[in-house]
């Protein structure tokens, strides 16, 4: 964590890949706003897109959760991203600014975008499946925003967005921090069944093992970058 506070690097890493993220979500759009497929195939294709945007950054999380590899040149990113179980109140921000800042801490999403872009420019692609990865590529950002609601902001918007199950509750993920290993998901929360069953089999949890490598840190640094 020392590293990514002293080293100027990492941070300008974080809104290269947010620029890049982001930029690659408008041309996904851009390309697939002019396909027709009607809107309930429309519907469908997002509702798809939403919980395998909810399945896939689940999984993302509970790997990055009980990654120690903290001497490689990831380590201080691995650090920061960390650091939100022990100081798990974000800055407030407006929301497009959180979409923004949040989305350089998916550098796997930045190989995704530029995957699906190629896929979609260079393949005979089926139109409904097209835009099922671009609304996951997009959905994946929210994601970040959901997470940040359920820990910063309770307007009736968002009160009523949790209430419909398209953000996630704020009791569902106050389970993650309270016991070990479950609701790993934080977009909507939808597949965490699913995620604990994965978790128990595979994950080691992060009480007992990332936890306790940050547990006397007491530098600079918040969960909202």
């Amino acid at each position: 964590m020392e590293r990514y506070e002293k080293i100027g690097i990492y941070k300008i890493i974080g809104k290269t890949v947010s620029a890049v993220n982001v930029s690659l979500q408008c041309y996904l759009l851009y390309l697939v706003l002019p396909i027709s497929i009607g809107l309930p195939l429309q519907i469908l294709s997002f509702l798809a897109a939403y919980l395998a945007a909810d399945l896939i950054n689940g999984l993302v999380h509970m790997i990055m959760d009980s990654n120690d590899d903290y001497d490689s040149w990831a380590g201080p990113l691995i650090a920061v991203f960390h650091l939100h179980h022990k100081t798990p109140l974000y800055k407030k921000n407006n929301l497009l600014l959180v979409y923004f800042n949040e989305s350089g801490s998916k550098i796997w999403l930045a190989g995704y975008l530029l995957i699906a872009a190629i896929l979609i420019r260079a393949t005979p692609i089926h139109p409904v499946l097209a835009c099922i990865i671009v609304y996951i590529g997009i959905l994946s950002s929210v994601a970040e925003v959901s997470h940040y609601c359920c820990h910063v902001s309770d307007s009736k918007t968002e009160q009523y967005l949790r209430y419909l199950g398209l953000l996630l509750s704020k009791k569902h993920h106050g389970l993650h921090h309270i016991a070990d290993n479950v609701n790993y998901a934080f977009l909507n929360g939808f597949t965490d069944p699913l995620l604990n069953v994965v978790a128990r089999k595979y994950s080691p949890g992060y009480k007992n093992t990332t936890d306790k490598h940050y547990a006397l840190y007491i530098g600079s640094g918040t969960a909202n970058r």
